[in-house]
């Protein structure tokens, strides 16, 4: 009686354990398949802008990481700006880039604003990049329901199956891309938090409870999306090209969220070494960001390069021109304030819109990539610094929509975007302290010989590049003016010209831009 009785209390005691265990694995984000401990490797890279030089080194760090912890324990992504950047682009338009990533076995990516450039003008570079890519592009804020070449080679979210674990994907794109690229009208781009509550609450749904955000929005969105969206355990960044002062930076939520980037052109290689609990919590973490030109060379990957390489030897071999001083095109310049280099580049302008009547020329600072130092110029130097192939403009606005296009270039400057107008013909005073749109404290326009008090009411003939004369970069007032008149050169080839007829050049830092304070 007494053994039957027993028997019965086991037999009672395992189905219970057998329905608890079932419910907890019925539960979002309980211990059920794919959301118990693990431990795994992320590496990560961002705004690599096809600096392909260091890839045999990179392909190099890559491999020492799956060897060391085996090839299911490594995750690989990229947060996106492949495009832009070198003569590897504008040679090959991405296919070289995309070749080694294809390689390199990433498990996904995300798409930055610059893979939007010129979209609407020349939309097959993007789409046969997502159409070759051999790992999911994920874009879970840009809406490609209305075309369908991206909508049908990109995904919303993603579940990636590591060290028998599941980890959800989500990828962010900045809303600025309308602005600051060329997306055209169909490609909408959604609020980059609530969409990311929205595929959290999604992913949590199916019981993932590992979910990593790769975002193309910049240092200072990424610390507010972990403070404002829980759930999120790792934001992979770009688009500001950030080297973190602490790597990787825990922002406390509900849970801890790991925030890093890897400052851009493939200079570094992040890795993040993690432990997650059972409930999907980061409980053990480290990380470093690996300096890639200190890495050997794969011998593999260093053959491949070598004959992308002869077309981009040939343009570094032919010379364009000479400079006397260094050109200035450093990143925190030339988006801060004025340089030589981008008065070399207005000036550029204004001498071949000349024909047209224009006196002004605006150009944006992130227009122009990189210096140059002092010595021969080769067309493989201008191509790097001027990638973006934009068409001469001139167009007629009046003084206050001058006035109204300046406040606008001065208006992130904290951000140090790429915004900030580089002129010609015309010098301008402004106040950083002073709040956006309010900033411009004087404007005077040559005219005789001398400069003068813009007048808001005249017309002012003005050249730039079709990107700002579309709004690009904010720059609406632009987009108001009249008289468009396409020049049918392109900017590399109008630097290119300028420089090859004023060789050797000797630019100036020359007032034409007065911060006061």
């Amino acid at each position: 009686m007494k053994r039957a009785l027993v028997i019965s209390l086991i037999v009672i005691v395992a189905a219970v354990i057998v329905i608890i265990s079932l419910q907890i694995a019925a539960v979002p984000g309980g211990q059920g398949a794919g959301a118990g401990p693990a431990e795994i490797t992320i590496l990560h890279i961002n705004d690599t802008h096809a600096h392909l030089e260091d890839i045999a080194r990179r392909a190099t760090l890559v491999k020492n990481a799956r060897n060391e912890v085996g090839a299911q324990k490594v995750l690989m992504f990229d947060s996106g700006d492949v495009f832009m950047g070198t003569p590897y682009f504008n040679l090959m338009k991405g296919q070289a880039d995309l070749g080694f990533m294809n390689t390199l076995g990433y498990d996904a990516m995300t798409l930055g604003n610059h893979e939007f450039d010129s979209y609407t003008k020349t939309p097959q570079y993007l789409n046969e990049f997502v159409t070759g890519a051999k790992f999911p592009i994920v874009s879970t804020n840009l809406d490609f329901s209305q075309v369908p070449a991206l909508k049908d080679k990109t995904i919303n979210t993603l579940i990636v199956e590591k060290n028998s674990q599941s980890f959800g994907i989500l990828g962010l794109t900045t809303e600025e891309t309308a602005e600051i690229a060329d997306p055209g009208k169909n490609i909408a781009i959604r609020d980059h938090v609530a969409t990311a509550r929205e595929a959290v609450a999604g992913f949590r749904s199916k019981g993932i409870n590992k979910i990593i955000a790769l975002t193309h929005i910049g240092w200072d969105n990424d610390i507010k999306l972990a403070q404002q969206v829980s759930g999120i355990d790792l934001i992979l960044g770009g688009h500001s090209h950030t080297l973190p002062s602490l790597y990787p930076t825990v922002v406390e939520n509900v849970e801890p969220t790991l925030v890093v980037q890897a400052e851009a052109y493939g200079k570094y290689l992040g890795r993040l070494d993690l432990s997650f609990d059972g409930q999907g919590v980061i409980r053990k973490h480290t990380g470093a960001l690996a300096v890639v030109k200190d890495a050997a060379e794969d011998t593999e990957y260093a053959a491949r390069l070598s004959e992308y390489k002869a077309p981009i030897d040939r343009l570094k071999t032919t010379i364009a021109g000479k400079t006397l001083v260094d050109l200035d095109g450093e990143r925190a310049d030339i988006r801060t304030g004025e340089t030589n280099f981008g008065n070399l580049v207005a000036d550029a302008f204004l001498d071949k819109a000349e024909l047209t009547k224009a006196s002004i020329a605006i150009v944006n600072g992130g227009s122009i990539r990189t210096s140059i130092p002092a010595g021969d110029i080769s067309l493989g130097q201008i191509l790097t610094v001027i990638p973006f192939n934009n068409d001469i403009v001139t167009l007629d606005i009046t003084g206050e929509q001058l006035i109204a296009a300046l406040e606008n270039g001065v208006s992130k400057v904290e951000a140090v975007e790429g915004r900030f107008p580089q002129v010609a013909g015309m010098r301008f005073s402004w106040n950083p302290v002073n709040q956006p749109g309010s900033r411009i404290i004087s404007v005077e326009v040559m005219m005789n010989g001398g400069f003068q008090p813009v007048d808001k009411t005249a017309i002012y003939r003005i050249a730039t590049n079709s990107y700002l004369s579309g709004g690009g970069d904010g720059y609406s007032a632009l987009k108001q003016g009249r008289n468009l008149q396409y020049l049918g050169f392109i900017d590399y080839d109008v630097i290119r010209e300028y420089i090859a007829t004023s060789s050797p050049v000797s630019p100036k830092v020359e007032g034409r831009i007065t911060r006061i304070q």
